[in-house]
């Protein structure tokens, strides 16, 4: 059997005076894509964050084991140098800035070395395609006058390019319409069949899930998995809610 490539045991995890997560185990294996659900507030974004080392989310218990390592107290730009990878629910708009030359930045950043500029151009060109991005959007500021949609789609388009070995996505169908969630589904199913990395997909909507493939489904309710299946669970989740959970 394969080692996990993301190991979390007894994982608590306190903001400010608040414990928000209480003892969480959860493995997650190379190709594998396991979905979080559970109602607002359980402390879905709080996992995300503490997995990447947001220093705001202090660890009070267990540990978080990387490819083997542990690195509950590495930095969050050594994490994402090590292979993770955190599509915020909320992107942040950075003026000044392009997409491409932020993209290309923490590429370099990620492999520790220059990029041929034409070789991943034409890169950057071929992921925006499968994200029916305008191509224009590559040289504009990043996420500086971005509809949702396309905020969304710019995170998936640097998920792509950054071929992180983990990646966690909170909540990157929130707020998005149909054709929208079609799209940045599509790129995640690139994801999914290209690179072949490990997937924690946080959501409370379902939409994102229907064409991909789901090996685990967990529930969270008031900082502790309360229950896990496969994907069928997701199903009975869009059914009947979160009621017998609560």
């Amino acid at each position: 059997m394969s080692a996990p490539l993301l190991q979390i045991e007894g994982l608590s995890v306190r903001v400010e005076d608040k414990e928000i997560l209480h003892g969480i185990d959860l493995q997650i294996k190379k190709g594998e894509t396991h979905v979080l659900m559970g109602p607002n507030g359980a402390g879905k974004s709080t996992l995300g964050y503490a997995l990447m080392g947001n220093p705001k989310y202090q660890i009070t218990g267990g540990k978080i084991l990387f490819e083997g390592k542990d690195i509950s107290e590495e930095t969050p730009d050594k994490r994402a140098k090590d292979g993770m990878f955190l599509s915020f629910q909320n992107p942040i708009e950075i003026p000044g800035v392009s997409l491409t030359n932020f993209i290309r930045s923490g590429v370099e950043q990620r492999t520790g070395k220059r990029i041929r500029f034409f070789a991943y151009k034409k890169e950057l060109e071929e992921m925006m395609k499968v994200l029916q991005m305008d191509p224009s959007y590559a040289e504009r500021d990043l996420n500086v006058g971005f509809s949702g949609g396309e905020k969304k789609k710019a995170e998936i388009l640097q998920m792509l390019m950054l071929k992180p070995s983990f990646a966690i996505l909170d909540e990157t169908d929130s707020g998005l319409d149909v054709d929208a969630v079609r799209t940045v589904s599509s790129g995640v199913e690139e994801y999914q069949k290209s690179i072949h990395g490990g997937l924690l997909i946080i959501t409370h909507s379902t939409r994102i899930l229907e064409s991909l493939h789901v090996d685990a489904t967990h529930v969270l309710v008031d900082g502790r998995i309360v229950a896990s299946g496969d994907g069928s669970l997701v199903d009975e989740i869009n059914e009947n809610g979160f009621e017998r959970f609560l």
